[in-house]
């Protein structure tokens, strides 16, 4: 895990959110001008940003719930003719409730939220809290009637909340991406994870303990996001599996025969 330098405020100083961020995340406040090299934060018109001042880095990394070739997608073909959607078995007669155990920026929830799922984010990172609090606000402000404005977000260690949770309180489904070492021409393609890896680490150790506590907390299933020809999660073998061409998603009936019209 990598050490975050601190925080930048560009253009006019807003000094509540800049204090509140700071002593939240335990990082000092970085002048206009400094780019340190490393990893830091932007507070800046278009919202916060995870950046990297070292020579060659990639561009900045945030949450975006408006993000325009996304809502494109939605809106002209519709979150139901996502794979994702279809492997938590929502259809429009049937909106389950959701966990996204391992949220990352949003964009998977996003997609759930737009198929008219109740969607609960959990993220244990501080850091990536700040960037999702950062996008639910300007999404609120902005679009109130994107399905985004609906999202939920915990920051906890999924393991301990899911285990946490009441019986009344349990989701129908709990969806995980975990994390992983990427290896090839993969890891060269998505420089934005990178970035969040670099930060955060991998999730591959915590990942089989991440899937037994989601298969006790969830009433009808769990899925796993994976690519396409990557090994079962801790040799578990999945009910059903709904591939594409570089990513298949892995489904765990918790309680068969619990739906009235199984996807």
């Amino acid at each position: 895990m990598t050490e975050l330098l601190g925080l930048r405020c560009s253009g006019a100083l807003q000094h509540n959110r800049t204090s509140a961020l700071t002593e939240r995340l335990g990082i000092p406040l970085l002048a206009e001008s400094a780019t340190p090299a490393g990893l830091f934060l932007d507070l800046g018109p278009k919202g916060l940003a995870l950046l990297d001042g070292r020579p060659g880095a990639p561009g900045a990394v945030r949450a975006d719930f408006l993000e325009p070739a996304l809502l494109r997608r939605m809106q002209q073909v519709g979150a139901r003719s996502e794979q994702l959607v279809r492997a938590v078995g929502a259809t429009k007669g049937r909106r389950p409730t959701v966990v996204d155990a391992t949220a990352g920026l949003g964009g998977d929830s996003l997609i759930l939220a737009w198929a008219g799922c109740a969607v609960t984010l959990v993220e244990r990172s501080p850091i990536v809290v700040a960037l999702l609090t950062d996008a639910l606000e300007r999404v609120r402000h902005t679009a109130p009637d994107n399905p985004a404005a609906e999202l939920r977000l915990v920051e906890a260690d999924a393991r301990d909340w899911l285990a946490g949770l009441a019986e009344t309180d349990r989701p129908d489904v709990v969806y995980l991406d975990p994390m992983y070492p990427e290896r090839g021409a993969a890891a060269a393609a998505r420089k934005e994870m990178q970035r969040l890896k670099q930060l955060l680490g991998s999730d591959e150790d915590a990942a089989p303990e991440l899937l037994r506590v989601a298969r006790a907390a969830a009433r009808q299933r769990v899925v796993i996001k994976r690519p396409r020809k990557a090994p079962l999660l801790a040799g578990s073998k999945p009910s059903h599996q709904i591939s594409g061409r570089s990513t298949r998603f892995d489904v765990y009936m918790c309680h068969p025969g619990t739906e009235t019209n199984p996807a």
